[in-house]
């Protein structure tokens, strides 16, 4: 197949999944299409059959801001008919199901038909959807999509409670490549962060508000007053100044080590002992995932679709948004035993094994051959 992908090319869960998704498909030997405005962080390598097309917006004193949907829309035209994609992919819904189907109107008058499927990937249902000035064409844009998957069942669900779908929406889990986020020896690494032997928490995100990411750092000051312990802290964003202020409110700087954006954030994982999660709200916890699938037991909230992935009292500890107190407690009780911490390594890869990129891969396959007969045969 001739596939193109739509995403946002950042560090952000829905843009990582799309990336990682297209070198597998590569991988399998189908032809691989990036349509965005930058090239995807994850797509670091050069593949013979991954194309990237970069969409270039038009600078012109009349607009205020750059009229992206309309650059992209012309640009999958132009991709698609020029070089006859077979689907379309794409990742979280705002702009990109709307942009797709208007897209998909223009090939229509052509002679083209091309498949769309949409992925919905969490906020974009959830926070940016689900406000008024989006939903009805986020709603719209769904319900016009051949085919429609969500990476959760609790995001499927909430998608179904706030808008008005008539689409089914196919549950295909967010996934892991073991070749890459596995446990490895990287002693000499941890020796350099945590040079007395301490023990090492660690945090991934976009550092925004629903992250919670103060209450990593609450959360940290609270273990390392009962055990030796370093904190890494894993991107940034708008939160990360006050975050750096809080660190030093709390006399913290020597222990926190904020270090920004990371490609190479298995090599982080490897040397952690403990994921910490704290979000208000997280369709999948992709990143939970990827601690788990490097023997990294989750302390995290329950929100959203994380229960799904982190197995309370088996693969870490579940625990309500902003409890503090649990957290630390949790994180303090496997810190202080070595034989439960490691049962939890175990049992968090176990868990992550389900996830594997090459169980998901096919399913992902088997949705594409679906909907393009569909298609046709309408």
């Amino acid at each position: 197949m001739k596939i193109g992908i739509v995403c946002y090319p950042t560090f952000g869960g829905s843009g990582v999944v799309a990336t990682e998704l297209g070198i597998g498909l590569a991988g399998l030997g189908h032809e691989v299409h990036f349509i965005t405005y930058k090239r995807p962080v994850r797509l670091t390598s050069f593949y013979h059959n991954i194309f990237f097309h970069e969409v270039t917006s038009l600078e012109y004193p009349l607009f205020e801001y750059a009229p992206y949907e309309s650059s992209l829309a012309s640009k999958l035209v132009d991709v698609i008919r020029f070089e006859k994609l077979d689907i379309l992919h794409v990742h979280y819904a705002i702009p990109h199901a709307s942009v797709a189907y208007m897209a998909k109107q223009i090939l229509k008058e052509k002679g083209i038909q091309i498949p769309v499927i949409t992925t919905l990937h969490g906020t974009d249902i959830t926070l940016v959807g689900a406000d008024k000035s989006f939903s009805p064409v986020v709603e719209f844009s769904i319900n016009q999509s051949d085919g429609v998957t969500a990476v959760s069942e609790h995001l499927k669900e909430e998608t179904l409670q706030n808008f008005d779908i008539v689409k089914e929406i196919k549950v295909i889990p967010n996934f892991i490549d073991f070749t890459r986020f596995r446990k490895t020896n990287k002693d000499h690494f941890r020796k350099a962060l945590a040079p007395e032997g301490e023990k090492i928490l660690i945090h991934i995100s976009n550092f925004r508000k629903v992250k919670r990411v103060e209450d990593v750092v609450r959360v940290f000051q609270i273990v390392h007053q009962k055990i030796p312990s370093k904190l890494l802290l894993i991107g940034d964003g708008p939160e990360r100044s006050h975050l750096e202020e809080l660190c030093r409110e709390l006399n913290l700087c020597d222990e926190v080590r904020f270090l920004g954006k990371q490609e190479a954030v298995d090599e982080l994982l490897a040397i952690s002992d403990l994921f910490l999660l704290t979000s208000e709200n997280e369709s999948f916890g992709l990143a939970a995932l990827e601690a788990m699938a490097c023997e990294v037991p989750v302390i995290s909230t329950n929100a959203g679709g994380i229960p799904e992935v982190n197995i309370h009292g088996q693969t870490g500890y579940l625990c309500n948004v902003g409890d503090i107190e649990s957290m630390s407690a949790y994180c303090i009780e496997l810190l202080s035993n070595e034989n439960t911490l490691e049962t939890f390594r175990k049992n968090a890869y176990q868990n992550a094994l389900k996830y594997d990129i090459k169980t998901l891969l096919p399913e992902y396959v088997r949705f594409y051959e679906h909907i393009i007969d569909k298609v046709i045969k309408s």
